[in-house]
């Protein structure tokens, strides 16, 4: 799954273009590499999202294509932030 989709199918980020704009200004890693949106993530991943004042990483434990606003906490676990 493309790196912008799963950020907001996992509803890291509420949005799509927004997941995108990260990506493209440099605020996103996996695996210590900078990530474009179209970057493929797999489980086992590790993300880091950088925001103005905190960051946010988190290992990605499920891919769906679809899940319910309860069952979102088991496609990932943060790791710090």
């Amino acid at each position: 799954m493309r790196l912008d989709k799963y950020l907001k199918v996992s509803r890291i980020i509420k949005r799509r273009t927004i997941a995108k704009e990260a990506c493209e200004g440099g605020r996103v890693t996996i695996n210590g590499k900078m990530a474009k949106p179209s970057t493929e993530v797999k489980e086992g991943d590790i993300i880091e999202i950088k925001y103005a004042n905190r960051s946010l990483k988190a290992k990605i434990l499920d891919i769906q294509n679809h899940v319910k606003k309860e069952e979102v906490q088991n496609m990932y676990e943060i790791i710090s932030g």
